[in-house]
């Protein structure tokens, strides 16, 4: 299929080309975001395996894509309170608390696994529809709220963890959750699939977009999308079969990743939270729901949080007084605005989650082959999120200079 490149009318300039300065522009402030981190991924990549051949091993990437699983389904909520122009500070303590909730459901009162990873997720969609009903009730900041569950929901771990202190996990439909792979052969037929479904919806895509006579109609750039996607993937399964095979944690993260990529780009409900975060007053006045999305999205964060937990206490095969704790809140947040999403609101995607966490988990994951002390992992960590924000701070002065605001 292809689009004809639209007519300039006589006697109309056609607008100038944009110059190779301009496209580094692009990619420095932002608007590129996704170029810059793989840029960015690459050259950590590339100075970990300099330093330790090691590091690019299909063994330690493999390991590294199921150490970023927890932490980059957590961030696919954050990323939606962030669109909102908030943060919640309360994740962490939110996956903490409902991977014990499912652990001691099941290994104390012998419920069925399902159903305990049912009630570990409820728990947290719960909570996030508490805090955001407070939140947009009473108008308190999100800051605040979120910092009072923080402190609340690790109370109620200690709580519900009592004496024990620590669970086990031995369930295998629990620890499968984390340590399932698969063949070779279905990692390629997943793959294949994956390939022509990103392929089908792209081209269909664009195919709405010239019959709607919309002038971004050209084949080039999904085209290029698609060749991109299918490198990567094919790539990652030829890694993942190297060593044990395409994990089902990571096809659970990349199926969240996309899903809700797609409620945000493709649904009104995401374009209202989009419209949100860019100005409430605007959106108000547009007849949007905002109190109703407000809460919607600190429900998601609230679910999203208790599903890494729940990964992530599969991963280690056990939940402590320790779950939800560390640093795990700052990576959660630190991810999708070191790939983009701004901390303003109203810009930013889903896969920000994805590359943040990619791009957080390769710094810590290459550090510890080289056997840095966790002093020097916080600083550097905090240096990158420092310049994540800088960079988006500048992005939104350019826009904002742009627009004549």
């Amino acid at each position: 299929m292809s689009a004809a490149a639209p007519q300039t009318a006589p006697g109309v300039e056609a607008p100038p080309r944009p110059s190779r300065v301009d496209a580094v522009r692009r990619i420095l402030p932002g608007d590129l975001a996704s170029v810059r981190v793989i840029i960015g991924l690459i050259v950590i990549w590339a100075f970990f395996q300099s330093q330790n051949s090691r590091f690019l091993t299909a063994l330690n990437l493999t390991n590294l894509m199921l150490q970023i699983t927890a932490v980059g389904l957590i961030s696919v909520g954050v990323v939606y309170v962030l669109l909102l122009g908030e943060i919640d500070l309360s994740v962490g303590a939110v996956s903490g608390l409902a991977a014990a909730i499912m652990a001691v459901l099941s290994f104390k009162h012998g419920w069925n696994p399902y159903l305990a990873i049912a009630a570990g997720v409820l728990t947290g969609t719960v909570i996030g529809v508490f805090q955001g009903g407070v939140f947009t009730a009473f108008g308190v900041p999100s800051f605040v709220v979120t910092l009072a569950g923080l402190l609340a929901w690790q109370g109620a771990l200690l709580y519900v963890l009592g004496d024990t202190g620590t669970i086990n996990i031995t369930d295998s439909k629990m620890v499968g959750l984390a340590n399932t792979f698969y063949s070779d052969t279905t990692g390629w037929i997943m793959a294949f699939v994956a390939i022509g479904g990103y392929a089908a919806s792209t081209l269909w895509a664009l195919r709405q977009r010239v019959r709607a006579g919309l002038t971004d109609t050209q084949l080039t750039g999904p085209v290029v999308r698609i060749a991109i996607v299918a490198a990567a993937v094919i790539a990652a399964v030829a890694i993942f079969n190297s060593d044990r095979g395409v994990p089902l944690a990571v096809l659970i993260l990349v199926a969240f990743v996309a899903g809700m990529e797609y409620v945000a780009k493709r649904t009104i409900f995401g374009r209202h939270v989009f419209a949100l975060g860019g100005s409430a007053e605007a959106a108000r006045r547009a007849g949007i729901n905002i109190h109703g999305i407000r809460v919607i999205v600190f429900a998601i964060g609230g679910t999203m949080a208790a599903i890494g937990g729940i990964m992530g206490a599969s991963r280690l095969l056990a939940v402590n007084q320790a779950s939800g704790g560390s640093d795990l809140l700052l990576l959660a947040i630190a991810g999708p605005v070191i790939a983009g999403t701004s901390l303003f609101g109203g810009r930013g995607s889903v896969w920000s989650a994805l590359l943040g966490a990619l791009v957080i988990g390769s710094i810590s994951n290459g550090m510890d082959l080289l056997n840095y002390q966790s002093s020097v992992k916080f600083m550097v960590t905090g240096g990158v999120l420092l310049a994540a924000v800088v960079v988006d701070a500048i992005a939104r002065r350019q826009r904002q200079s742009a627009g004549g605001v």
